[in-house]
């Protein structure tokens, strides 16, 4: 069976929404269509003020959690219109949200993009808050980017070290044959 998903990620530089449109059948991926979404230049500034402690938090966060929102629907609707698909060709949005808050010695994090909002304003399921479980096994909060690595690096005859640099580094060691 074939499905197609898009992936929504905005990292710490808050330069921009990346958008991913990618097609599913079986252990195949490819990728149909992508495209970097810019934020509003006063969204970008709300978004870095929340990323420190400051007045009115909760209010502040509770408005920027729907403009994040609203812009990874924009972001959503432009990659359709890229690919000339249809909410209805899509099987679900997985949104990451924009991260505000990553405490993991003190164990929590805190991501916003209202995903409820986003499914109302595309017509699409939407799957978010994937680091909290992670941070709740003891991890740090990327629980993507392991899976994500082993999937695309991994190969049985070699040990392979891939290291992601943004914001937060991670790096994930695929040993091979050799034992873990």
């Amino acid at each position: 069976m074939t499905e197609r998903y898009i992936g929504l990620m905005s990292g710490t530089s808050m330069d921009g929404i990346d958008a991913v449109l990618v097609q599913i059948e079986g252990d195949a991926l490819r990728v149909e269509a992508a495209l970097c979404h810019p934020w509003p230049a006063d969204t970008a500034r709300t978004l870095h003020e929340l990323c420190t402690p400051g007045e009115n938090e909760i209010d502040r966060m509770g408005v920027a959690d729907n403009l994040v929102a609203r812009e990874f629907a924009a972001a959503t609707q432009a990659l359709l219109a890229k690919a000339a698909l249809t909410p209805k060709e899509i099987r679900a949005i997985g949104s990451h949200g924009q991260t505000i808050r990553h405490r993991p010695a003190l164990g929590f994090t805190l991501q916003i993009g209202n995903a409820a909002l986003l499914a109302a304003l595309t017509g699409i399921d939407v799957v978010a808050d994937f680091r909290t479980m992670d941070m709740a096994l003891g991890g740090q909060g990327a629980p993507l980017v392991p899976a994500f690595h082993q999937a695309l690096f991994a190969r049985p005859d070699a040990l392979r070290v891939v290291l992601n640099l943004g914001g937060i580094a991670n790096i994930s060691v695929l040993p091979g044959q050799a034992d873990g």
